[in-house]
């Protein structure tokens, strides 16, 4: 009979489990990874142990972000990136969720709607260096700044979204040049007497672009300037170009979907998050009765509403919880055995 794991190699595997992305600069833009591969649906398996820790972490999550940083220096790279997900879709991503959870083995970066500025981009592609994939589209608070910092830091940059909102809109229209290779501080007659770090100055790896309001005239110059990027690839059977489109590639998925497959979506929907979908899949509510639209408008204000009481009802059980340690003099004086006895172990 085989012996029951221990948790350390439970964690261990769970920690090991996320693909590895390929970082051959030769491979060209096929990658071979499960993450970048359209595969047939998994059959649902239980959540692992993992899973449901982190569903917990992520219900409570606006009570540890204050001491996010000090949590997260025991979390492992698949652990953060999770929680990144979860805070994500509950709009709590922010420059000091995503500073704390930074890690440097990360390839994929999703930051699509959330509250990340310049300040936030900045810190974290410092310390991310081999993203493949980024998403920051419909994030109304980066500006060209950051983004020229991302594609300067990020030399493996293969996936980038952009756009969305109007904010990020300008952005990506003030960014575009960027993407385009120049030359500068050249000196020599031929191409072949230039050196590599004299061409690198744009996203030289850059091969897919999703920016579904891209002007036709930006497109033209791309395509013209830029070939080895593709923009809005739209997958088919046969493949585009020759070509399989990643999963990451395709604009009715996101990016962090495979993050947190295995995670309780009820840990989110407090949030009322509302997961991407094809524009063919989108029905329209204008021929619903008005008792059926008065319905949905109550339904999505208590959503939205949802995480603001339960923050108010932890708050106030633990004001109760206060008050009877302060009130019975039997839980005051245990509570007063166990400071002193933190206190002795601090000095031992």
């Amino acid at each position: 009979m085989d012996k029951p794991k221990s948790p350390e190699i439970v964690f261990s595997g769970v920690k090991n489990s996320l693909p590895k992305l390929n970082t051959n600069p030769n491979s060209g833009t096929k990658i071979h990874s499960p993450f970048f591969q359209t595969s047939a649906l998994k059959k649902r398996k239980p959540p692992s142990l993992m899973s449901l820790c982190l569903g917990i972490i992520g219900g409570h999550f606006e009570d540890i972000i204050e001491d996010l940083t000090e949590i997260a220096a025991n979390f492992s790279s698949t652990m953060k990136m999770a929680l990144v997900a979860i805070a994500r879709r509950r709009r709590l991503l922010n420059d000091d969720v995503i500073v704390a959870l930074a890690d440097s083995s990360w390839q994929i970066l999703d930051l699509s709607g959330s509250e990340v500025s310049d300040f936030g981009l900045s810190q974290v592609v410092k310390t991310c260096k081999y993203l493949q994939a980024v998403d920051i589209s419909r994030c109304s608070k980066l500006t060209s700044v950051s983004v020229s910092e991302l594609l300067q830091n990020c030399r493996s940059l293969e996936i980038l979204r952009w756009g969305g909102c109007p904010r990020s809109e300008n952005t990506a229209r003030r960014c575009f040049t960027l993407l385009k290779p120049t030359l500068e501080h050249v000196e020599g007659d031929s191409w072949e007497e230039l050196d590599t770090l004299e061409i690198a100055r744009g996203a030289t790896s850059l091969r897919w672009l999703l920016w579904p309001k891209v002007e036709k005239d930006q497109l033209e110059i791309l395509s013209e300037e830029c070939p080895r990027i593709i923009v809005n690839p739209k997958p088919s059977p046969l493949g585009y170009r020759g070509l399989d489109v990643p999963r990451e590639a395709r604009l009715d998925v996101s990016l962090d979907d495979p993050i947190v497959e295995d995670i309780d979506p009820k840990t989110w929907a407090v949030s009322g998050f509302v997961p991407k979908t094809s524009p063919s899949s989108v029905s329209s509510t204008a021929d619903l009765p008005v008792a059926e639209k008065f319905r949905l408008a109550f339904l999505e204000r208590d959503t939205r509403l949802a995480p603001k009481r339960a923050k108010n009802a932890r708050q106030h059980q633990r004001r109760a919880e206060k008050e009877w340690v302060m009130m019975n003099s039997s839980a005051k004086a245990l509570a007063l055995a166990s400071l002193a006895s933190k206190s002795l172990n601090i000095r031992n």
